[in-house]
């Protein structure tokens, strides 16, 4: 693959098993003669190329696909068909809280994260660099995230991501939570990331948010991608949705 294409989606299709309705017993299951679970699919045939530096931004109505698109790219969801190269590290926030874990404090969470993303688990520097723009204080830090608030875990999660130096950073609509200083401060922290060249893929409900971040973007409907082109112009094709 070109070095210059970090992410290449080549006609992936992702389909989930759910409970087929009106199946609730095995009294239904034999009287009705109804298949149990149905395949619904979420992503049909979806194809596009993020090239290094770039910062796409992934637009779409509740039920569209973009998260499932997110999480299949960062590799937690398998297509059932086509191709996914990812050339490049990146550092996933997908949700609030995940890859956190409940019952460990913040600052463990924080050491068993940087472990995994391949910093020392002793490096204070970072330690101290997650503590201060999280803006959480040791008392929170020392207690169990299960006793977090929303925002504060979400402060917790962004932190400890942006952490991690890698080449996309992929963001799944996070920003929406938390307070409005902490909001701005997460922006400014991206707009600093794409300065340094670094490519992001971007999942908001806002195209204002998308248009401040992006320079191209993709829309999704119904689990097709029927657009792409230059922030705003998606942005406009979005808003005709509505």
């Amino acid at each position: 693959m070109n070095p210059e294409i970090l992410i290449k989606l080549e006609n992936v299709s992702v389909s989930f098993w759910q409970n087929n309705l009106g199946i609730h017993s095995i009294k239904d299951l034999v009287t009705k003669r109804k298949n149990p679970f149905k395949n619904k699919p979420i992503l049909k045939n979806i194809s596009f190329e993020v090239k290094k530096g770039e910062s796409m931004g992934i637009l779409g109505r509740n039920g569209s696909g973009k998260s499932t698109l997110l999480r299949t790219i960062a590799g937690l969801i398998k297509p059932q068909e086509g191709t996914i190269t990812v050339n490049g590290s990146f550092a996933p926030i997908l949700a609030i809280g995940a890859g956190l874990e409940m019952e460990l404090s913040g600052y463990e969470n924080i050491s068993l994260l940087l472990s995994l993303y391949g910093t020392a688990r002793k490096n204070v520097n970072s330690i101290e660099e997650i503590k201060d723009f999280s803006e959480l204080s040791d008392e929170v830090l020392s207690m169990p995230v299960k006793r977090y608030s929303s925002g504060m875990v979400a402060r917790l999660a962004f932190s400890i991501s942006l952490a991690n130096d890698a080449d996309i950073l992929i963001i799944d609509e996070v920003l929406a939570v938390g307070d409005q200083g902490f909001q701005a401060k997460c922006m400014e922290k991206i707009y600093n990331i794409k300065a340094e060249g670094k490519t992001i893929l971007f999942v908001s409900h806002f195209p204002e948010d998308v248009l401040k971040i992006c320079d191209t973007a993709i829309l999704l409907e119904n689990g097709c991608l029927t657009h792409s082109g230059s922030a705003e112009e998606i942005g406009t094709n979005y808003k005709q949705l509505f």
